[in-house]
């Protein structure tokens, strides 16, 4: 929002800072019922907080803190598979012999008597967590920080986290604050507490102990800004004309002192397309990696078509800046696939989620952070609601060996001189036959009879009672179809002569006869 004037800038930090201390009440009262909640206690805390502010209020601040409540429970139980999984992979090294080499499928022993001493001591450790994690989860206690733990700990860390004192309390009293209403179909322009007219006015509905900021009747506050949105304007125009409904979250960013404001909606739930039916126009096969989507175009038949792309994103930084990354490298993916003309997309159905502990990859700490930073879980749920916006499928493939088998035989076959393809874009290639149905291999492997001379070898060769099989094969006449290089006939009758060991033992068991001693 902008144009916003010193007046509208005080009302809503004071409207955020009264709705925040309620919010954080509210958490407080949440995680101390636990799991003896129920509709009794949910009404009575609406109900406190009712006077305090509003009903339609009081109604987003429960509803916030029953998301955030449960959002803890789903991290908490993921951190406690977490720690199962490093106690199982601790406990397995444990029983290995120190020094035993593992395999591509289970890991092997620790590399010296100190490694496995350290990691002794940890299992204990993990082992003390764990059954912290559940005693909390059984008896239904979570650990919320409203405004983030992270920065709730650079308070300690102001030098590393580049703040002043000043700074951090800004940016912390910010993030506490509530301005966040949910939409009501039914109602003016969809929303009753934050109101915004298709004109782009904006008048919010004061807390009952803020009413004498007013300057609307019915205890509404307009703002002398005025907004619009650039991204899905017209729908979001369509929706408040029709009194559908729409939610609104305003909040400031204090690192560049701008307040943004927040429309959402629900999007109803579209058709399956059927397979043969996404698969009519080809396919665009997608290589997910840690810093960029390597894409390319396949016919109906599984056969590339055109250059490989790339959509390059930068996922240092924060939370925002990622998310905004994923997301424009995934709009101009949308964009060009619908400018191919093709109705499905294959992506790898990727999920590190009980791969990336430093147990089981302890001794590849930039692996584990190549595949931390992969946001695959944000990718897939980004690309399923974007790619539904355009008509486009989304085809999640099995992962197994699409990169190992797509540089083996597509990375090859699709490099000429005036384009070098990548392991990443050989991986595309796979990804998209797989989705199709087609196999990766180039071509199928003959039958066993056509492999050979029926079950022999191809070549003819001479037996071990043969004599001269050691000696030079008689010339052909005719054209040769390979020319000896100058110097490299000299030995060619005799095998063992060129440094090859056991070359010639390939044809059978034999023993060369000692050469006569007299004619």
């Amino acid at each position: 929002m902008k144009q916003l004037t010193p007046a509208d800038e005080k009302v809503l930090a004071l409207v955020g800072a009264h709705l925040g201390s309620l919010a954080s009440r509210d958490l407080r009262v949440r995680c101390a019922d636990g799991l003896e909640h129920s509709a009794d206690t949910w009404a009575a805390r609406k109900r406190g907080l009712t006077s305090a502010s509003s009903s339609r209020w009081a109604g987003s601040v429960t509803k916030a803190t029953h998301e955030q409540w449960a959002l803890s429970r789903r991290c908490q139980m993921a951190h406690i598979q977490s720690l199962e999984a490093g106690i199982r992979t601790i406990a397995y090294r444990l029983s290995l012999p120190v020094g035993e080499k593992g395999s591509k499928r289970a890991p092997g022993g620790y590399r010296s008597k100190r490694e496995w001493h350290a990691k002794s001591r940890r299992l204990h450790v993990l082992g003390e967590r764990l059954e912290r994690e559940r005693a909390d989860r059984e008896a239904g206690i979570v650990h919320v920080v409203r405004g983030g733990k992270r920065l709730a700990r650079n308070r300690h860390h102001l030098l590393a986290a580049e703040l002043t004192k000043a700074q951090w309390r800004r940016r912390w009293e910010a993030s506490r604050w509530f301005l966040q209403a949910d939409g009501e179909s039914g109602k003016r322009f969809g929303n009753e507490t934050i109101r915004i007219s298709p004109d782009g006015e904006v008048s919010i509905r004061l807390p009952a102990p803020l009413a004498e900021l007013a300057n609307a009747p019915h205890g509404r506050y307009v703002l002398a800004a005025r907004v619009c949105f650039p991204h899905r304007g017209q729908e979001w125009a369509d929706r408040v004309e029709a009194n559908r409904a729409v939610a609104y979250r305003i909040h400031l960013d204090t690192a560049r002192g701008r307040w943004y404001l927040t429309a959402s909606w629900q999007i109803p739930v579209s058709q399956t397309v059927p397979m043969a039916a996404a698969l009519a126009h080809g396919v665009v096969g997608v290589d997910t990696n840690a810093d960029h989507l390597a894409a390319w175009r396949l016919d109906v038949h599984g056969n590339p078509i055109g250059h490989p792309r790339r959509f390059l994103f930068d996922l240092s930084g924060t939370a925002d800046h990622r998310d905004a990354q994923v997301r424009h490298a995934l709009t101009r993916l949308l964009n060009w696939a619908k400018d191919c003309g093709v109705k499905a997309i294959a992506v790898e159905d990727l999920d590190f989620g009980a791969q990336k502990t430093r147990e089981k990859h302890g001794g590849k700490r930039r692996f584990r952070q190549l595949i931390s930073g992969m946001p695959t879980g944000r990718l897939r749920a980004r690309l399923s609601s974007m790619a539904d916006q355009t008509g486009i499928a989304v085809i999640a493939v099995d992962p197994a060996y699409t990169s190992r088998w797509g540089a083996q035989h597509w990375q090859k076959p699709l490099t000429h001189d005036n384009r070098k393809t990548t392991r990443h874009d050989a991986a595309a290639v796979a990804i998209g036959r797989r989705a199709q149905g087609h196999p990766i291999r180039r071509r199928t492997t003959p039958p066993r009879a056509h492999q050979s001379d029926v079950h022999g070898h191809r070549t003819v060769q001479a037996g071990p009672g043969a004599s001269g099989r050691e000696g030079p094969r008689p010339r052909i006449p005719g054209p040769r179809t390979r020319s000896v290089p100058p110097g490299r006939g000299a030995n060619a009758g005799n095998q063992n002569a060129q440094h090859r060991s056991g070359r010639s033992a390939e044809h059978g068991f034999w023993q060369q006869d000692s050469l006569p001693l007299s004619p």
